[in-house]
């Protein structure tokens, strides 16, 4: 794909963000609407991520474990409100081989039945307590509106699920996962976030309260980026998750879920990318630098692709993931611009004049800046430049959205001015009937009620009637 068939996000926004996937080779649509082939390069970004995640779910007491695919319809509806809000999108086998099944399986939306009637039978006494696992693991979900990463029928994620003895500790356990999604999404995708609240409407099915960040993308519309779900005991009550208490009495445990997916990678291209492709932040680039061997001939070639693999050594010894682009059928312009549209973070160029000067030439992919640096400076310049580029993506991202972000006390204004985007604090009087009206006249919602932030009493900006407490977020949202 040449530049000019990258779309620029002015001319079309939407289009702009596929392309980008297609230019970097990320991506495809798979044979199956809705469904995608992760390529090696956005897989690569996907497995940087989880390891991140993985670690800090240990470092927390969490464990992994795997439950099964396919859950029997007798499980899944044991829980009304859980049932009712995901059957739009549950895919069911009714068939093994040629017979009809008994009983259907559901292809898990999500592992809450599963998870639960199995905790179930682990749990009998306080002392089994807490439980805290994590599930790595695909879920089906019939979306009638795909788009790569963003909404695809079947997606990769994580799914914690914990069983507590008190609400408060439960309580506890889902501002701590909303906190770890909070970290990882700012100190290694460099996404700024908000924490926060769900309002009522806008609930995970089931649970009593969800706990979310939202970021903003360039468009300035919102996304959501992690949710983390307060389950009370509706589900320890549905699926009979009971225990014998301290003091002898029998009693249901209070359980949480939580939950990020491969939505991850789009959050990063939407916040990131430019109209030459995706810049990939160097915490998570599967390849933080390439080093581009110039030349002309074999024997010229030899030495420099060489030299280039030397400097390759120097930078993986610095702690730099790095490797040599030494293909021979490629001229260099064609291989900075495939690492270009990439998102790769640092190019080195070495030909022959850098050799016969002692240097060689880096390039940021975030500023586009380039730099002579000696050759035994190198790795250590590089090295030094994963930290500044990683803390100056957060930077420019946060400032961007803080631009974006207005407190707006007009319901007509903000009528007039949702469309172009962007976070509006608007008081709200917390009637049900204000958030539809805002949805039906806007097509936005509340994303959020910030946990930050100062109780603001006056009128609610959409009907006039009293409100009190932080401003909730409404914003336009993918």
């Amino acid at each position: 794909m040449s530049r000019r068939q990258i779309k620029t996000r002015a001319e079309d926004y939407s289009r702009w963000y596929q392309d980008v996937i297609a230019a970097a080779d990320m991506a495809e649509h798979a044979p199956v609407r809705g469904c995608m082939i992760i390529k090696p390069w956005g897989y690569g970004i996907w497995e940087r991520l989880q390891r991140e995640l993985d670690d800090r779910f240990k470092e927390t007491g969490h464990e992994n474990a795997y439950f099964p695919l396919l859950v029997p319809k007798s499980l899944i509806t044991k829980e009304e409100e859980h049932v009712e809000g995901f059957a739009p999108e549950c895919a069911i086998v009714t068939h093994g081989g040629d017979k009809e099944l008994e009983e259907p399986l559901y292809i898990r939306p999500t592992s809450e039945a599963i998870i639960c009637s199995t905790y179930a039978k682990w749990i009998n006494s306080w002392r089994d307590l807490p439980i805290l696992i994590n599930q790595w693991a695909n879920v089906v979900r019939w979306e009638m509106r795909p788009r790569l990463f963003l909404r695809t029928l079947e997606f990769l994620w994580q799914e914690g699920h914990t069983a507590h003895e008190t609400h408060d500790e439960a309580a506890e356990e889902v501002r701590r996962m909303l906190d770890v999604y909070a970290d990882v999404a700012e100190s290694v995708m460099a996404v700024p976030v908000i924490k926060g609240s769900k309002t009522a409407s806008e609930r995970f099915p089931g649970a009593i309260d969800t706990t979310c960040i939202e970021a903003m993308m360039q468009d300035g519309k919102a996304l959501q980026a992690g949710t983390s779900h307060d389950l009370g005991q509706n589900f320890a009550k549905a699926y009979d998750i009971e225990f014998q208490g301290r003091d002898g009495e029998m009693q249901h445990a209070w359980s949480t879920s939580w939950g990020v997916s491969t939505r991850l990678i789009g959050a990063i291209i939407m916040t990131h990318g430019d109209d030459d492709g995706i810049v990939v932040p160097p915490m998570l680039a599967p390849q933080q630098a390439v080093v581009v061997p110039i030349f002309k001939g074999e024997e010229q070639a030899a030495e420099m692709c060489a030299d280039a693999e030397a400097i390759v050594a120097d930078l993986r010894a610095a702690g730099v993931r790095a490797k040599a682009d030494t293909r021979d059928h490629l001229r260099p312009g064609a291989k900075f611009f495939e690492w270009e549209k990439k998102g790769v973070p640092v190019r080195v160029e070495y030909g022959a004049r850098d050799k016969a000067s002692g240097n060689a030439v880096i390039k940021r992919r975030d500023t586009g800046e380039k730099m002579i640096v000696p050759l035994t400076e190198v790795a250590s310049t590089i090295a030094g430049l994963m930290t500044t580029i990683q803390a100056g993506m957060l930077a420019k991202a946060r400032a961007w959205r803080d631009e974006r972000t207005f407190v707006c006390d007009d319901y007509d204004d903000f009528k007039s001015r949702v469309g172009d985007g962007g976070f509006f604090h608007m008081r709200w009087c917390g009637e049900a009937a204000c958030e539809t009206r805002v949805k039906d006249d806007t097509k936005a919602t509340i994303r959020c009620i910030p946990y930050e932030g100062d109780d603001d009493p006056g009128a609610c900006t959409i009907c006039g009637a009293d409100a009190t407490g932080i401003r909730p977020i409404f914003a336009r949202a993918y």
